[in-house]
């Protein structure tokens, strides 16, 4: 699910700023950038990410201010004196305005300012404070996710309605399929048998017709398919169920499984309508519950 949170953290010679995105993902994957060193702890970053995050991108902004001079790089005062020394010697006979537009770029010379490292010790002073935004954003970008959870949900629901819709009227029309093909298979026997001048036990032929009857029914898939659903409701309805989202994924894949098998076994026009419009229904339900929580 998306979602957007932000916090700040003012402390003694620092402050800082932590905005959070979220973004659709089946699985949980963390982006760090900002100030140094932070960059480099995406582990201790999702420590505290994760209670309030199990899926989605997360894309976390730290920014560090620092007003304390001790943040602040050494100069080399020695090394500068130096070489400004030697600069002015080598440009010994240059007018005043020459020597200045050379002297103006010392600071690039090499030395002068020792280059940032990045620490694999966490920096004590400031990380409280690291910590509490963090904290911070991630119950704003948590409430965030929530109210999108909740509009989920109703979409949810209205799916599930949809499918109820359709699994009813199939259900409607089922036995006008069972008596359709118990007829047009007595009408095609009865056909051959006279055109072969033969005759058939009619014993034999009512079990023959019930044996191909059974293989098209589709009684027990209906009857598994109307749990599912029903506990797939209860799922969405229940808003803070645990790992609802991993249970939805399963739970759909078993809809699916029940539905093709319709499908495939009822070979009726009217039944199949239906059973394509199941599976739209449920392709949406897919691409919702992915980011599920």
């Amino acid at each position: 699910m998306t979602g957007y949170g932000a916090a700040r953290h003012t402390a003694p010679g620092f402050t800082v700023s932590v905005e959070l995105r979220s973004v659709n993902n089946r699985h949980f994957k963390l982006q760090v950038r900002g100030s140094e060193p932070y960059t480099t702890y995406e582990a201790e970053f999702e420590k505290l990410l994760r209670p309030v995050i199990r899926r989605g991108t997360v894309q976390l902004q730290v920014f560090v201010e620092r007003t304390s001079s001790a943040h602040l790089p050494a100069l080399n005062v020695p090394l500068l004196r130096a070489y400004k020394q030697q600069v002015i010697q080598a440009c010994d006979g240059l007018d005043s305005a020459a020597v200045n537009a050379v002297l103006s770029g010392l600071l690039a010379l090499p030395g002068l300012v020792p280059e940032g490292r990045v620490t694999t010790v966490l920096p004590d002073d400031e990380w409280p404070g690291v910590q509490q935004a963090v904290t911070g954003a991630g119950a704003q970008l948590l409430a965030s996710r929530q109210t999108e959870g909740q509009a989920m949900a109703v979409e949810l629901l209205a799916l599930l309605k949809n499918l109820l819709t359709e699994l009813s009227s199939a259900v409607e029309h089922l036995p006008r399929v069972m008596s359709g093909y118990r007829a047009r298979m007595l009408e095609r026997l009865n056909l051959a048998i006279s055109e072969a001048g033969v005759t058939m036990d009619a014993d034999q032929l009512i079990r023959d017709i019930a044996t191909h009857a059974d293989r098209i029914d589709v009684s027990e898939e209906v009857t598994r398919l109307q749990a599912h659903l029903e506990q797939y409701a209860d799922l969405v309805n229940d808003g803070h169920a645990d790992g609802a989202g991993r249970r939805l994924e399963f739970l759909v894949q078993e809809i699916g499984r029940e539905v093709n098998t319709m499908g495939s076994k009822s070979a009726d026009a009217v039944v199949s309508r239906h059973v394509l419009e199941m599976k739209a229904n449920l392709e949406k339900i897919r691409e919702l519950i992915q980011n599920v929580e």
